[in-house]
């Protein structure tokens, strides 16, 4: 990769406290297995909003995929097929949703979704997820506007020949090949993107599809309170992967009280730091239903194309199965809290 792309894919804001604190957050925890629980056969899979998935773990919404590798978005979404997971496509992606639906026609897909200035580029990006078969909206709240990701700035970001936002292109909004300067990409996104979204902007996206709305960027209890009373249909504790507010506290650490505010009235997905099987054991101990992953499946793919995606899943799959199975728990729905200790 180029040194751009790679600071891309890395990089969090800031002094990158956030980045770091996520994947540390799951060294704060130690399992108390169980024994003697007959473990024989284990089931790692779920369901997530009607979607069967054989392990908890799906693809998150990440942009720019060909950065890594020139099939980009398309050979992740052949991977999540070929393993029966599911994949989150960003609206910032460098392959259409359409593109993508057609690579891997039998994958389950959901839309990740920014919501823009021009509410009628965000109406047709709605209908045509609808239309290519995705299975819900994934709005992205934590992003009124971009955090200032250093990286970006001392190794200037600019897209290569032959990438761009591929979503966007009908609208004229393409206009991101080349941004010429350190923050101009910070300065694009900000001209396109509604900063002044309410709850209520969640209230006219719930009118405005018939997919199920999921609400991804929850840190606070009482958001997670909200999402439920503006209609949303799941939500995902994350901060964006510590490239926003640096300093945010990490999503392992902030899921235990969303998921006591939540109550289990609707599912609560993870993502953030998530690199291990034993990962994905404690978030779901904490209260998740599943977890995503990005920079975990993008090294993959920068690695080895649809072939590394595919590994990437096969081993958060087998990990799983063997934590499950030292952990005492035959099912995902017997991995409890008292799985876990804060240490």
């Amino acid at each position: 990769m180029s040194p751009s792309a790679y600071d891309y894919y890395a990089g969090g804001a800031n002094d990158e406290i956030t980045l770091a604190a996520n994947e540390r957050g799951f060294s704060k925890l130690a399992f108390r297995p169980r024994v003697l629980t007959g473990v024989d056969e284990v089931d790692t899979s779920t369901t997530m909003l009607g979607t069967r998935l054989p392990f908890p773990v799906a693809l998150a919404p990440t942009a720019f995929n060909r950065l890594g590798h020139p099939d980009g978005e398309i050979a992740a979404a052949r991977a999540a097929a070929a393993a029966g997971t599911l994949m989150c496509c960003s609206t910032i992606a460098s392959t259409s949703l359409e593109d993508i639906a057609l690579a891997a026609p039998d994958g389950a897909r959901w839309f990740q979704l920014y919501v823009y200035r021009d509410r009628e580029v965000t109406r047709d990006l709605i209908q045509r997820a609808e239309a290519s078969g995705y299975r819900a909206i994934v709005l992205t709240v934590d992003t009124p506007r971009l955090g200032r990701r250093e990286r970006d700035v001392r190794v200037p970001f600019n897209l290569p020949d032959g990438v761009s936002i591929q979503n966007l292109e009908r609208y004229g909004r393409n206009d991101a090949t080349r941004w010429g300067g350190s923050s101009s990409f910070q300065e694009y996104v900000h001209r396109l993107l509604d900063a002044s979204l309410t709850w209520e902007s969640v209230d006219w996206l719930c009118a405005t599809t018939t997919l199920p709305v999921v609400i991804k960027g929850v840190i606070a209890p009482s958001d997670g309170e909200h999402a439920i009373e503006h209609g949303a249909a799941a939500v995902v504790v994350s901060n964006h992967g510590g490239r926003q507010l640096d300093g945010t506290m990490a999503t392992i650490d902030a899921l235990p009280a969303v998921a006591h505010a939540i109550s289990g009235r609707i599912p609560i997905l993870l993502d953030g730091g998530v690199r291990r099987g034993t990962d994905v054991l404690k978030a779901i101990a904490l209260g998740a239903k599943a977890v995503l992953i990005g920079r975990p499946y993008l090294w993959a793919l920068a690695a080895q194309g649809e072939a590394g995606v595919a590994r990437v899943l096969e081993m958060f799959r087998s990990e799983i199965d063997l934590a499950m199975a030292l952990a005492g728990v035959r099912s995902v729905g017997d991995i409890g809290p008292g799985l876990v200790e804060r240490i």
